[in-house]
């Protein structure tokens, strides 16, 4: 086995970059690198943070072999892993998936409804396009794929890529795994949960304390009955937009209607598509709050580690959250049996679900990729949801595997989030021409 890895992180260009890069110095004693590289296909993006980045490292780590490319075989060549957070069409096409359903009153978001459907159909050929670049240029390594739409990127990846070493795992499971220990007061690394659902669409049962057993899920649900999961923690260290405390604060409704169960937190944009568009600003979106918050201050960052020649007090901030990734690499790595949140198919984990479904799941992770573990039969109510939703994402994939209208007019139509099959066809239409160039042609 390997003492020290390679790792190319492909999306180079995402204002999560430095910030992924810094966790991963933070953690080279559990997972230590021989060599980074970024790879993106905006070089010019990518070289800003490249260039600054370069500088940080010669501070902080002058061992470490860095370099930042646009060409695939320097980046594919030689590398043990590859972590995926790319983002095609970038923010200004996520501007559009937010700013064209909303014109029909209907929920505009990256990942849930007509957004994540848009974005899911621009997201395939990236992500197919790296994985095969992986596997030219080194067939062993293994993918990390923490990209959105992550479930219409799962469920293309099993159809189109089988055999591929690519493991898809999201963040916000984790990010609401530490609001749940905060309010317990203990920390995310001593509970573990059970869960089922689809990505960005499922519940946890069970929130155990590891050494004891403690279940701690009632004490939870109590307090999520009256805050949701906004913590006052988070709230003065994280500096949170408002938009994310709104939907942290949320969970209390979600969990008014689904009350056997922890809810994700997007859940509302199913369950409560109406409250959502009336408090969405439809000429100021979650893409503009990004565009002028964390984008700005990310690239100003950079210029200004550029200009003065040194990263000491540059304005990059690490990452911490990400740690995750690291903790899936550590257990393919090291065969280290960690159990996580991942998306896998189904195959019997969820009893009474289609075995060729895409879920999230609990896995044990080793050498040899995930074990999902069985969650048993799931109630009527939330099998309902999820077969409508997981639906709708095969739709998605087979609308762009055929290039066929009607497959993605019938994904959209079947959306909870979408009124009617006749808002869907004017959505339809008016994504078709944003997405000229990024989409295959429809017939």
């Amino acid at each position: 086995m390997k003492k020290d890895f390679s790792v190319v992180i492909a999306g180079g260009g995402s204002t999560f970059t430095p910030g992924i890069v810094m966790m991963m110095l933070e953690n080279s004693d559990r997972f230590p690198m021989r060599e980074l590289k970024l790879y993106d296909n905006d070089g010019d993006r990518q070289g800003i943070l490249g260039e600054a980045l370069e500088i940080l490292l010669k501070e902080q780590a002058p061992d470490l072999k860095f370099s930042y490319t646009t060409d695939p075989e320097e980046a594919f060549s030689d590398v043990d892993f590859v972590m995926a957070h790319i983002r095609v069409g970038k923010y200004e096409m996520r501007e559009q998936d937010e700013k064209i359903p909303l014109k029909y009153g209907v929920v505009g978001q990256e990942t849930c409804g007509p957004g994540g459907i848009a974005y899911g159909m621009r997201s395939i050929t990236g992500m197919l396009e790296i994985i095969d670049y992986m596997e030219k240029y080194s067939p062993d390594a293994w993918m990390l794929n923490y990209s959105n739409p992550a479930a219409i990127v799962a469920e293309a990846t099993r159809v189109l890529r089988p055999d591929s070493k690519v493991l898809n795992i999201c963040d916000m499971p984790v990010g609401t795994l530490r609001r749940m220990s905060q309010i317990v007061g203990t920390t995310p690394d001593k509970l573990e949960v059970s869960y089922f659902g689809l990505n960005h669409f499922g519940w946890w049962t069970s929130v155990k304390d590891k050494a004891t057993g403690y279940e701690y899920i009632d004490e939870i649900k109590e307090y999520v009955a009256e805050n949701g999961y906004l913590t006052q923690v988070e709230v003065d260290t994280q500096h949170m937009d408002e938009s994310w405390q709104a939907t942290h604060k949320k969970a209390k409704d979600l969990l008014a209607i689904e009350p056997n169960y922890l809810p994700n937190t997007y859940l509302k944009y199913y369950f409560y598509p109406d409250y959502e568009v009336a408090s969405s600003n439809p000429e100021f979106t979650r893409a503009n709050e990004v565009m002028a918050g964390r984008e700005k201050q990310v690239f100003t960052a950079a210029r200004n580690i550029i200009e003065k020649g040194t990263a000491v007090d540059g304005g990059f901030h690490i990452d911490s959250h990400a740690s995750f990734i690291v903790d899936l690499a550590r257990a393919i790595a090291f065969n280290a049996k960690e159990r996580m949140l991942l998306i896998v198919e189904n195959n019997g984990a969820i009893a009474n679900f289609d075995d060729d479904a895409m879920v999230e799941v609990p896995c044990i992770v080793g050498s040899d990729g995930p074990e999902p573990l069985a969650q048993g039969k799931i109630p009527a109510f939330n099998r309902a949801l999820m077969l409508q939703q997981v639906t709708a994402e095969k739709l998605v994939v087979e609308a762009y595997i055929e290039g066929s209208y009607q497959k993605l007019w019938q994904a959209l139509s079947l959306s909870k989030i979408v009124p009617s099959a006749e808002v869907a066809k004017q959505l339809l239409d008016d994504l078709i021409e944003a997405n000229k160039g990024y989409w295959p042609e429809l017939k």
